[in-house]
């Protein structure tokens, strides 16, 4: 019973180590220009802002924005199936 106690614990600080990792990674900020053209990254994948012929790309933005949290959604899973079959080469932990 303590045990569970004990896991769930380590299962909190272990939720709140990813959100702070989270934070800080969201105030990482790249930026590139190329020509009449711009963009911002964040540290957490996400594009910021886009900036084309000197007018920002909003819709743009929310478009790449979208497309990439399905895609990430698509792999996630994707790496879920194959975590079964690769269970074995890690030995238990």
């Amino acid at each position: 019973m303590f045990d569970k106690f004990k896991q769930a614990g380590q299962l909190l600080k272990m939720r709140s180590e990813a959100q702070k990792i989270q934070k800080e990674l969201e105030k990482i900020r790249q930026a590139k220009e190329r020509g009449s053209m711009k963009v911002v990254v964040s540290g957490d994948q996400k594009i910021s802002y886009i900036e084309i012929d000197g007018e920002e790309k909003k819709e743009l933005v929310e478009l790449i924005n979208d497309a990439m949290k399905d895609v990430q959604k698509e792999a996630a899973k994707k790496m879920l199936e194959m975590g079964g079959g690769l269970s074995g080469l890690l030995g238990k932990m």
